[in-house]
């Protein structure tokens, strides 16, 4: 069983998105994982066994306690039955508490795939009588990672990853074929820096938004609970 699982399209993502998100709770002593639904191996750089190397090395940086791939297909990922049932099957075996997805309208088809794709199987994996290796389970929460999205909503909450963007980057370009030499990959657009000036920037406008150096921010479907407004963090002035 897992506290806190990213469900994203391909190796990568999880490191862009949330990678900030996943050693802030493995700090806190949570236990995390990373089910990538495809091996990218219809990316325009790198080769798939290069890629899933890589993939490695980022989840020994991130100490996440699995990183799994459900082997879809790249470049065509749809929520499709079979594909529901396979994303299930791992949500039944991993038992996460929180599942992180792609934002919802994401700019690439995969993404947009992935975020429908893995809310479906977090449903479907909690249906007792679905024909889906394991026990029935049904993961608590869902959030969508809105990093880099352009046209993203406000965020309903940022997580403070002052302390772990340093490692985040680490993970990020442990994936060389995708990143080095970069001013833009992605979602990750800004003009003609460095994409690791691009990433920090970016972040560092995050962070602003809870006056800390870097955050990671993060949208729900459902409306926040507080159970006191003399306790509400970030001041207004």
């Amino acid at each position: 069983m897992v506290d806190l699982l990213a469900v994203m399209a391909h190796p990568d993502d999880a490191e862009l998105l949330c990678a900030g998100a996943l050693l802030a709770s493995a700090a806190n002593g949570r236990s995390t994982a990373i089910l990538d639904l495809t091996g990218g191996e219809r990316g325009s750089w790198g080769t798939a066994s290069g890629r899933s190397a890589e993939a490695g090395e980022a989840a020994r940086l991130l100490g996440v306690a699995e990183r799994r791939s459900a082997g879809l297909p790249d470049g065509s990922l749809t929520s499709s039955p079979q594909a529901r049932e396979a994303v299930a099957a791992h949500i039944r075996d991993l038992r996460p508490t929180t599942v992180i997805l792609h934002w919802p309208e994401a700019r690439h088809p995969d993404h947009r795939a992935a975020s429908e794709l893995g809310r479906d199987a977090c449903f479907l994996a909690g249906v007792a009588n679905a024909d889906i290796e394991g026990e029935p389970f049904r993961p608590r929460k869902v959030v969508y990672a809105l990093a880099y999205a352009e046209h993203g909503p406000k965020p309903t909450v940022v997580v403070d990853i002052s302390a772990h963007m340093e490692r985040k980057l680490e993970a990020i370009f442990a994936f060389s074929s995708q990143f080095e030499g970069k001013t833009a990959l992605g979602d990750v657009f800004g003009g003609d820096r460095p994409i690791r000036e691009q990433i920090l920037a970016y972040h560092a406008y995050y962070g602003s938004l809870i006056r800390a150096p870097y955050g990671e921010p993060y949208g729900t479907k459902e409306t926040v609970r507080v159970a006191d407004l003399g306790e509400l963090d970030v001041s207004s002035f």
